[in-house]
């Protein structure tokens, strides 16, 4: 069994893991744990997010809650799902992740089989810089949708298009916002008017947009 403790580490690289071994260590640490495991053939990075991380990725959700919302949408909210496939030997754990587009088949599931439900449609990182597997490509053979990377004070979204991803200045979820520029800006606005004030914001100006 893997124990570690919440402040010893942020990052701890294991080589020349086998796909049992994976699955034995997801297994023995339990679905309440604090690590994200990610997985690519051999290699397993464990990480233990920290506390501007965690904030980040909070009010990340709540701006998809209110986007949603007021883009009329259903989701499927499923947090750090575990997204894996034996046959590619690829495993990830997102910081957050969500089904929006295929939410109808997925509503009502209790456990995700990739070789034959859709992955989630959008997937966020948060602080990317700080891993050392680069997930991107095990979101592209996972075939997830989009992806999103925030890197303080810069979001990049990443649409798969033709077997690719391509960097887009909106989001095709959400109505072709350009949500890459300004979800950095409602962020920054939230170290100074708090968090009630800047998703008040922010539902506003969505309202503007629609318009």
């Amino acid at each position: 069994m893997v124990t570690l403790a919440p402040t010893e580490t942020k990052n701890i690289i294991l080589n020349n893991l086998s796909w049992h071994t994976f699955e034995s260590i997801l297994e023995e640490t339990g679905s309440n744990r604090h690590h994200r495991f990610t997985y690519d053939q051999g290699k397993l990075e464990i990480m233990t997010p920290l506390m501007p991380h965690e904030h980040n990725k909070r009010l990340l959700e709540k701006l998809i809650d209110t986007l949603v919302e007021e883009l009329n949408l259903n989701v499927k909210s499923t947090g750090s799902l575990t997204c894996k496939r034996e046959d590619l030997a690829k495993g990830v754990e997102p910081d957050s992740s969500f089904y929006i587009q295929n939410e109808p088949i997925m509503r009502n599931k209790q456990n995700l089989d990739l070789t034959q439900d859709p992955p989630p449609d959008l997937v966020i990182e948060v602080d990317y810089s700080s891993a050392s597997i680069d997930k991107l490509p095990i979101y592209l053979a996972l075939g997830v949708p989009e992806v999103w990377r925030y890197d303080s004070p810069i979001m990049q979204i990443y649409h798969l298009s033709d077997g690719k991803y391509e960097i887009c200045n909106s989001s095709p979820t959400f109505a072709n916002l350009p949500l890459n520029t300004e979800i950095p800006k409602f962020l920054a606005a939230s170290l100074e008017i708090g968090e009630v004030a800047m998703i008040r914001s922010f539902r506003s100006w969505i309202k503007k947009q629609m318009i």
